[in-house]
C-alpha cells in the first residue's frame, strides 16, 4: 500500500496553526537521556517516524521507553543499559541515531555503532566525530561498517572542528559530560537545538557553558551527579518556516502559534524583503500574510544563524512565481536541489549549475504528479502544489512523514485542499481528473 497526497491548489491558507516540538532537538535529547540512571520524561515530542526509529535504537541498548501520543510525552528509563551496540538495521534508517555514540562512550566507556552511510542530500562525514572522541582519549577502530570506540577513561581536551558540524558538536558534548576535566569545542555549531541539548544536560546535572556561541566548554561531572529530569522540547523552527512559506505562497493570512521567532530571524528577514508581512502578535505567535506578488531575492545557505539549508527548498518554491530572477547558493550539501526537476514539471524556470540555482519567476505553477526525494524537498512540493493552479499528486510520503506531524491535518485546518489516500482507494485515477477527491 502506497499513500499519496492529493492537493487542489489555489486556496489561500487562513486561520491558526500550532507548531510541534523540534524533531532535530528531541532526537538528541533522547540520546542524552541515556546518560542518567532513572526515568526521564520529555514533553512536546512529535509523533514522527524518526522518533519511532530513535525509540527502537535506545530500546535496543536496554533502556525502557514509552510514548504517550495524547500527551505528546516520552518516558525513558535508562537505569540499566544492557547493550552497547547500535545496529546498522536501525542506524541506517536515520543518520541522527549516530548521536548515541557519544552518550555510550561517556557512560559505558565503550560503544559499537554502525556507520550511518550515505544520505540523499549529500555527504555527511563522521570524521569530525571520530577525531574529537580520540582527542578525549577514546580508542577508535572502524571495521565491518561499525565504529568501535573504547576508553578506560575520558579526559577533557581542546577540540577544533574544521566546520561547525551539528552532529559532531552534539556527540562531543555528550562525550564530554562525564570526561575528567574540561572539554572545549571550538568552531562549534550554534543552532538552537544545540542550546536545547545544553539546557537539557545542565538540568540533568551537567556543566555545559557557551552553547549558542562558537565555543562550548563542558566541565566534566561524575555519574552520580547526573539525575533524571522532566523537560519540554523547543518548537520546531523548520516546521514553523514551512508553514510561513505555505501561507505566503497561497496569498493567505494566518497565525502561527508556539514558535520562537528569534530562531527564524534570518529567514524572516528574507521573507520581508520579498514582500511578505510578518508581525509578532505575542511572544510566541506570528501573524503571517501576503497580498501581492513577491519579489525575487538572492541568498546563500549557511550554518546558524545564517539562512537555514532546511528551508532552502521552501524559499525556492516562493521564487518560482516571484518578480525577477533569484539566485540560491547551497553551501552545505551538494545534492540539496533535488526538488528542482519536480518544480520544473510544474512549469518553474530554474537553471542549476552545481551548487547554484537561478530561478526566473513565472506567472504560475501548474499541478502535476510529483515524487518527494527527501524530507525538505517533499515539504516544498506540498507548498508548490498548494500555490499551483489545478491538481497535484505527491508520492513517496514516507520522506515527509519523517519530519512533519499531521502535516495534511494542519493544512486542512487552514483551509488547504489536501487529502491522503492509498493505492487501494477506488477510482483513484479518475478522482484526480474530475476533482471529486477533495
Amino acid at each position: 500500500m502506497t499513500e499519496k497526497f492529493f492537493i487542489k491548489g489555489g486556496t489561500p491558507l487562513r486561520g491558526e496553526v500550532t507548531i510541534g516540538g523540534a524533531k532535530n532537538s528531541v532526537l538528541k535529547l533522547m540520546a542524552a537521556a541515556l546518560l542518567a540512571k532513572g526515568e526521564t520524561k520529555i514533553y512536546n515530542v512529535p509523533d514522527l517516524t524518526d522518533v519511532e526509529i530513535m525509540l527502537n535504537v535506545i530500546a535496543q541498548l536496554g533502556a525502557k521507553t514509552s510514548y504517550n501520543k495524547s500527551e505528546k510525552s516520552l518516558t525513558i528509563d535508562a537505569s540499566d543499559l544492557t547493550n552497547i551496540t547500535a545496529k546498522y538495521e536501525l542506524v541506517s534508517k536515520m543518520r541522527a541515531s549516530f548521536i548515541v555514540l557519544g552518550a555510550l562512550v561517556s557512560r559505558c566507556k565503550e560503544a559499537i555503532v554502525a556507520l550511518p552511510g550515505g544520505c540523499a542530500i549529500g555527504e555527511r562525514r563522521v570524521d569530525f566525530h571520530i577525531r574529537g572522541l580520540e582527542a578525549l582519549g577514546a580508542k577508535i577502530k572502524i571495521e565491518n561498517g561499525y565504529v568501535h570506540a573504547k576508553a578506560a577513561r575520558l579526559a577533557g581536551a581542546d577540540i577544533y572542528l574544521d566546520i561547525p558540524s551539528v552532529g559532531a558538536t552534539e556527540n562531543l558534548m555528550l562525550a564530554g559530560v562525564l570526561a575528567e576535566g574540561s572539554t572545549r569545542i571550538q568552531n562549534a555549531a550554534q543552532e538552537p537545538e544545540i542550546v536545547d541539548l545544553a539546557n537539557f544536560l545542565n538540568a540533568m546535572g551537567a556543566d555545559v557553558n557557551g552553547a549558542g556561541t562558537s565555543e562550548i566548554v563542558i566541565n566534566g561531572v561524575k555519574q552520580e551527579d547526573l539525575h533524571p529530569i522532566e523537560y519540554t522540547t523547543i518548537p520546531d523552527r523548520i516546521e514553523a518556516g514551512t508553514f510561513m512559506t505555505a501561507i505566503i505562497a497561497t496569498r493567505g493570512k494566518a497565525i502561527i502559534k508556539e514558535v520562537y521567532p528569534a530562531h527564524l530571524t534570518f529567514f524572516t528577514d528574507k521573507l520581508l524583503k520579498m514582500g511578505a508581512n510578518i508581525k509578532l502578535i505575542e511572544p510566541n505567535s506570528l501573524e503571517v500574510s501576503c497580498k501581492n506578488k513577491l519579489n525575487s531575492i538572492n541568498f546563500i545557505t549557511q550554518p546558524y544563524p545564517g539562512f537555514p539549508t532546511d528551508l532552502q527548498s521552501m524559499a525556492m518554491t516562493l521564487l518560482t512565481t516571484a518578480n525577477g530572477v533569484g539566485i540560491i547558493t547551497e553551501s552545505l550539501y551538494e545534492n540539496r536541489f533535488m526538488q528542482v526537476p519536480e518544480l520544473r514539471r510544474m512549469g518553474a524556470d530554474i537553471h542549476q549549475d552545481r551548487n547554484h540555482a537561478i530561478i526566473k519567476g513565472v506567472k504560475k505553477l501548474s499541478g502535476a504528479t510529483l515524487a518527494a526525494s527527501d524530507l525538505r524537498a517533499g515539504a516544498s512540493l506540498v507548498v508548490a502544489a498548494l500555490m499551483a493552479e489545478g491538481n497535484s499528486v505527491i508520492e513517496k510520503l514516507h520522506h515527509i512523514d519523517r519530519g512533519y506531524e499531521n502535516f495534511e491535518t494542519k493544512i486542512r485546518l487552514l483551509g488547504g485542499k489536501i487529502e491522503r489516500k492509498d493505492d487501494t482507494a477506488p477510482n483513484l485515477t479518475e478522482d484526480i481528473h474530475n476533482e471529486s477527491y477533495l
